[in-house]
């Protein structure tokens, strides 16, 4: 449903005015890819990096959403889809506002993940793919909720009982599977780096392992 009677107020400080203050442009960085894949690992060491640069960022994490923006939804597809829908909306907000925006979403269906990079403007949108094994996402379910999967216990699970539509051409694909933390995290930096994100300089005073 659209809500009637609103209008759109732009705001006195621009998004352009914000970026200069903040020494860097503002885009959204989805993290996709199955439970136990190491989406919110990554984004928050991402982040943890970027505010060592003094970059303004924030982390719009898969569970902490759905503890109240997103409380009444279940995980039926179109649960899922509107789950999305909402946080893109969310992103698209934050992005206005100057931050660098990450999402750490297992996000299972490619329209859903195009419908957000519709919300924003051309290269303000880096879909980010935790590639990991299905095995290796197994092996790192410390709650236990794959097993639960494969018991019956849960249903439309994604990689077991629901599908996973792996992004057919994302800006990153990280091997979250197989590499160290640390060298997922420069990729992700680089990536920033090549896209004129963030600047060069901003990366000299930080210690590089």
């Amino acid at each position: 449903m659209q809500s009637t009677n609103v209008v759109w107020h732009h705001a006195t400080v621009s998004r352009e005015e914000r970026e200069v203050l903040n020494s860097h442009k503002s885009a959204i960085l989805w993290f996709t890819g199955l439970s136990g894949a190491g989406k919110s690992t990554l984004s928050h060491a991402v982040e943890s990096r970027l505010h060592e640069m003094k970059c303004h960022t924030f982390v719009i994490d898969g569970d902490n959403v759905r503890h109240g923006l997103c409380g009444d939804l279940g995980f039926a597809a179109a649960d899922r889809t509107e789950n999305i829908r909402r946080v893109g909306e969310v992103a698209k907000l934050f992005v206005e506002a100057g931050v660098i925006t990450l999402t750490a979403f297992i996000s299972p269906f490619r329209s859903d993940r195009d419908r957000v990079r519709q919300m924003v403007g051309a290269n303000e949108f880096f879909e980010i793919y935790c590639k990991a094994d299905l095995a290796v996402c197994e092996q790192r379910d410390v709650k236990g909720m794959y097993r639960k999967a494969r018991s019956g216990e849960i249903a439309e699970f994604t990689g077991i009982s629901s599908p996973y539509e792996a992004p057919e051409a994302p800006e990153l694909v990280v091997e979250t599977g197989s590499k160290p933390l640390e060298a997922c995290v420069e990729e992700v930096i680089d990536l920033l780096m090549r896209q004129g994100i963030i600047k060069l300089d901003l990366t000299k005073s930080v210690s590089i392992a």
